[in-house]
């Protein structure tokens, strides 16, 4: 008999939960029982079932009402690449619906070094507060200091105040303060909770930041297993060969091929394809010299965070544009200056802002100004067309301060259009009131089915893309419920049945991704360093979990479920899975050119999925049978 076999688990570990109540200035600590955490182990489905029991529907998301989880998985902390991973979960500004946020960098690791899975935040403090973990020591601290300032600024103050550099901030900056709906929570000064509006929620709450204090991480439970993934010669070598290639080049290099491809969002969605688009990808930053370095998440060997240093202008310790960065601060405005783009990804960094958001917010502005929906007496003076970058940089400070033209597109591009009526509104390139990432659906018919039924929002990290499934030799052929054979899929724009059910089943595996706090890029699928028999492992030799795929999908399927119930308390029908008419027209210009998406087709594979989905044909929400599969009777009491 083996070490391993030896060895058991028993029960599923509990959870230790921190309970924050912001307005008396109380903390206190909760277990969850072995079952239950065991069906929501971590990260996003933890998040998700503790605010469905903490809080009531159809609460404004700046009331004190409105409850605020951070959560990271039982593996936070242990030392293998890809697994630092924090889940910001809360009722959303931006969308109105549950917002879900990931994150990663070393916060998240001595979060649970600190010994707790989660903590809730409850009610409003009557001043500006920050609350201090250090151990079994937790307090709630004052951050008058703190308050207004800049995240660097600001971590420089708490450090100061604690006489401590030997800590992690997740924070916000002026941005989150000032209640812009797209705020986000940075830790690390360049590692952001971006999507959703997060980090107005923790404004809001006059929450400044949460600090923890680096304590020694967890241990392996079976450490000779869990060598295996990280210390064998054959997994040294994938390491290695996965670090010197994708790692090098970061996300910044898909630039390159997108728009290569006649896919590369353009001009507000306009268009696929920009001419100069090489010189703002990554490949240019590397050869511009700007790029001076690579930085890392805790205990990952990949190290493909961007450090950017351009002396008097962009600093290095607030890290540089990935892909998403690079195209909507970018392409989506026409602009191709590399310098003004690093600038406004720092800045973003700086006041707390989501770069998608902000960058995707500036575009849908500058078509209104193109199509003189608004004019310079609208935008302080400023000549918003497509690529003046001069006002890219300009712009965010406006919004992260709500500065007159700035405070109205604080609220984002949805409430932007509807406010500036009909010619706006088909501006607005979005789902739920959350701009659309730089992923084309018109290239990606079953991402764009995702996008649109995600109850988020769209998501470039919601599933895996339709181009893997043309990959030679993809690993995820003939696994994980897939139906079918692929292997004629030659073309990654055909929508069909199977595709509707890879694409189902590869959203609930990175579902159970966001669980479990893997980072997408590290652990998935198809292209990524560790596949589904490694992430048994993971399980296996890092908490002692003996599971199953099945099992881990079902993890994922009934996070995604919460969240529609969740959507559906609020008023969320299938009505609201609408991605914008534009996707629907053929790509005009490029390499792209001619290829669209047939809006009939597209209906119908919604129709599939839905019913692959266990949902309602009519309303688009989970039914009760569905609901009882998947062990969530609670939520029909």
């Amino acid at each position: 008999m083996t070490n391993t076999e030896e060895k058991s688990i028993g029960s599923f570990p509990e959870a230790k939960i921190l309970e924050v109540d912001l307005t008396n200035k109380k903390i206190s600590k909760k277990t969850l029982p072995g079952d239950i955490y065991k069906l929501y182990p971590g990260g996003s489905a933890l998040g998700v079932y503790l605010i469905l029991q903490e809080m009531r529907p159809n609460i404004d998301p700046f009331s004190p009402d409105n409850v605020l989880v951070f959560a990271v998985s039982p593996f936070a902390g242990l030392p293998i690449s890809g697994t630092s991973r924090l889940t910001i979960s809360t009722k959303s500004p931006l969308t109105g619906g549950c917002g879900d946020t990931q994150a990663g960098g070393d916060f998240p690791a001595f979060l649970k070094a600190n010994g707790y899975d989660a903590i809730i935040f409850r009610g409003k403090a009557d001043s500006p507060l920050y609350l201090y973990i250090d151990g079994e020591k937790a307090e709630l601290k004052d951050a008058k200091n703190a308050w207004g300032k800049i995240t660097g600024e600001a971590e420089e103050i708490i450090k100061k105040e604690l006489g401590s550099k030997n800590v992690e901030i997740a924070q916000i900056g002026p941005a989150g303060e000032n209640l812009v709906k797209y705020a986000c929570v940075i830790n690390k000064l360049s590692r952001a909770n971006g999507r959703n509006g997060t980090g107005a929620v923790m404004g809001s709450k006059n929450l400044k930041a949460v600090v923890v204090q680096r304590q020694k991480a967890i241990t392996p439970f079976d450490k000779e297993g869990f060598n295996s993934l990280t210390k064998s010669s054959e997994m040294k070598e994938r390491i290695k060969g996965f670090t010197d290639g994708w790692g090098v080049g970061g996300t910044g290099t898909f630039l390159y091929n997108q728009n290569r491809s006649g896919f590369l969002p353009t001009k507000n969605y306009s268009e696929g394809y920009m001419e100069d688009a090489p010189k703002i990808d990554g490949r240019k930053m590397m050869e511009t010299g700007i790029l001076k370095g690579r930085e890392t998440c805790y205990a990952c060997a990949v190290r493909c965070k961007r450090v950017i240093d351009i002396p008097g202008k962009v600093y290095p310790e607030y890290g540089g544009p990935e892909y998403e960065t690079l195209a909507t601060f970018g392409t989506y405005c026409g602009a191709t200056d590399l310098e003004t783009i690093c600038l406004c990804n720092q800045l973003c960094n700086m006041y707390g802002l989501d770069t998608v958001s902000t960058g995707a917010t500036i575009a849908f502005a500058m078509e209104c100004f193109e199509k003189g929906i608004i004019t310079k007496e609208t935008t302080d003076g400023l000549d918003l067309s497509f690529g003046n970058h001069d006002v890219l940089s300009i712009l965010t400070e406006k919004i992260a301060k709500r500065e007159r033209f700035g405070d109205f597109l604080a609220e984002g591009s949805k409430i932007c259009a509807d406010k500036l009526g009909e010619k706006a509104i088909p501006l607005f390139m979005g789902v739920k009131g959350q701009e659309l990432p730089a992923h084309m659906p018109q290239a990606k018919p079953g991402l764009g089915i995702i996008y649109s039924v995600n109850p988020y929002g769209a998501d470039h990290e919601s599933c895996e893309h339709d181009s893997m499934i043309t990959i030679p030799g993809n690993p995820f052929k003939g696994r994980i419920d897939m139906i079918g054979d692929y292997q004629h899929y030659t073309d990654p724009t055909i929508i069909d049945e199977n595709k509707v059910r890879y694409m189902f089943a590869s959203q609930c595996f990175y579902s159970m991704n966001d669980t479990l706090g893997l980072c997408q890029f590290v652990w998935g699928m198809a292209w990524q360093l560790y596949g589904p028999d490694n992430l048994l492992d993971l399980c296996k030799y890092g908490i002692g979990w003996n599971t199953s795929i099945k099992e881990l999908l079902e993890v994922g399927e009934r996070r995604i479920n919460m969240m529609r119930y969740f959507n559906a308390r609020e008023g969320f029908t299938k009505d609201d899975d609408k991605l914008p008419e534009r996707v629907f027209n053929p790509v005009p210009e490029g390499p792209g050119k001619g290829i669209g998406i047939d809006k009939e087709q597209f209906k119908k594979a919604q129709e599939i999925y839905y019913k692959r989905a266990g949902w309602d044909e009519n309303t688009g929400n989970p039914t009760k049978e569905t609901l009882k599969k998947l062990k969530l009777d609670w939520l029909l009491s």
